[in-house]
């Protein structure tokens, strides 16, 4: 493929774009800004671009002057790997993941997620429930609100990790502690150990890349 249909192919979007107006908190991306960064094809072709990851549609996105715009799909099985900042991205089961640790014998990735918490809804005796439910997504997605810097204010953000391990030639993910120690019951009295004496919380990446790191050297 030409490498002049390959950049046309990077700058379109399948989804809507809209004009980032003020600066503003980027609650739902991975990183606080838009950041300097390249998409590096298999053919070996790069492109350069502002970059950052959007945890609520799960899409690598752009800035382009201005305009938020997701990667097209077309073009997403032909990328190796993309740099954002110091951090590298894969797609592993067609999704974005960031590599923590890249071994011979393990791999470990984090995929970024979070949960739209909706605004509550009037219930019995004047209080309100909220209910977390990806039905949430489909509404902000026909506005296009989550390609804007800022989602509504009555929405809540909550991020989580979801692991991914390539241990033995065989890919788990864990997103609990508990999936964790399945992952590795064949160390079932070091990784207990490990834990007693040590906080480890899947919203702190070190903390989790750690860990694998110490039960694959003992």
């Amino acid at each position: 493929m030409k490498i002049k249909y390959l950049i046309l192919l990077f700058l379109l979007s399948t989804t809507v774009c809209l004009e980032a107006q003020e600066v503003v908190n980027l609650s739902h991306y991975v990183f606080s800004d838009f950041q300097p960064g390249v998409v590096l094809l298999k053919s070996g072709v790069r492109n350069n671009a502002k970059l950052n990851y959007n945890a609520a549609s799960e899409e690598m996105v752009f800035d382009d002057n201005g305009k938020i715009l997701a990667i097209a799909d077309a073009l997403l099985p032909q990328i190796d790997t993309v740099f954002v900042a110091n951090e590298k991205f894969i797609r592993v089961n067609k999704k974005f993941v960031k590599i923590l640790i890249d071994k011979p014998d393990v791999d470990l990735y984090v995929e970024h997620k979070c949960k739209l918490i909706p605004p509550g809804k009037p219930a019995a005796y004047g209080g309100t429930s909220q209910i977390s439910s990806t039905t949430s997504y489909s509404s902000i997605l026909s506005d296009g609100g989550v390609y804007n810097l800022k989602l509504p204010d009555d929405y809540k953000i909550i991020p989580y990790n979801v692991f991914w391990l390539n241990r033995n030639g065989k890919l788990q993910s864990f997103s609990n502690l508990g999936q964790l120690k399945k992952i590795y019951r064949d160390k079932k009295k070091l990784i207990s150990d490990y834990l007693k004496k040590n906080e480890v919380k899947l919203t702190n990446e070190k903390s989790v890349a750690d860990t694998i790191a110490y039960l694959e050297n003992n």
